[in-house]
């Protein structure tokens, strides 16, 4: 695979939203992949409330990050002052993020934090308050060269499948192709978030009709 993790040599910690501990969650190892890399891990308190519903407690999001808190895996922290007032601009207005999302953003940039986001509003706000520098996705904490090492490499595959598949994690859509060659397209194709999904999907059934025309020719000479 040839996507190349952005963290690599950046010391900085790192700032996560929710969707990045949704999909730490889903991948099945994700306690493992935060304790392999050196950078410490930081989720606003607005996140982590994000975790408390309904749902989350039901799946088990809730207790993986209460789990993680516990562990010193992760520190969560509330908004200064400033960091809030610019939670505030981000959240509100036309074009406003939800709160998460926000409360990162503001983070990451009164601390000069590396913002770890999916979403592509966020990151394009995240960028534009960042002097040009894109936050981290998900698959960069996955693709870490750290976390390949220690989970090795069959099972450091195995946590982006599993992210995709039950997390939905985001990925760059020029790292598409890359995914599913790492994965496999049978893999692939029980992954609906990934940007090329319905080109792939069209695909396999163009190669399973002409699949099914080639046995049926098979069966007719069979039978003459």
């Amino acid at each position: 695979m040839t996507f190349s993790s952005s963290l690599v040599d950046d010391p900085r910690p790192l700032v996560l939203d929710t969707s990045v501990l949704v999909n730490l969650h889903a991948c099945a190892h994700g306690e493992r992949v935060l304790s392999a890399i050196q950078n410490e891990i930081v989720v606003a308190d607005i996140v982590a409330g994000e975790l408390k519903h309904e749902t989350s407690r039901r799946n088990g999001e809730h207790s993986f990050l209460h789990d993680l808190v516990s562990r010193g895996k992760v520190t969560v922290v509330g908004m200064t002052e400033a960091e809030y007032e610019l939670f505030a601009v981000l959240s509100g207005g036309p074009s406003s993020l939800d709160d998460g999302e926000a409360a990162t953003i503001a983070i990451a940039a009164h601390r000069c934090f590396r913002a770890v986001i999916d979403e592509r509003k966020g990151r394009a706000r995240a960028a534009a308050l960042m002097n040009g520098e894109q936050p981290a996705w998900s698959i960069d904490l996955l693709r870490h060269p750290e976390i390949v090492l220690r989970l090795g490499e069959q099972l450091a595959v195995e946590t982006i499948y599993l992210a995709l598949r039950h997390g939905r994690m985001r990925i760059p859509s020029n790292s598409a192709n890359d995914v599913v060659t790492l994965i496999g397209r049978n893999r692939a194709l029980e992954c609906t978030c990934l940007p090329n999904f319905k080109s792939l999907s069209q695909e396999a059934a163009a190669l399973e009709q002409t699949e099914a025309k080639a046995n049926m020719r098979e069966r007719r000479r069979d039978t003459d």
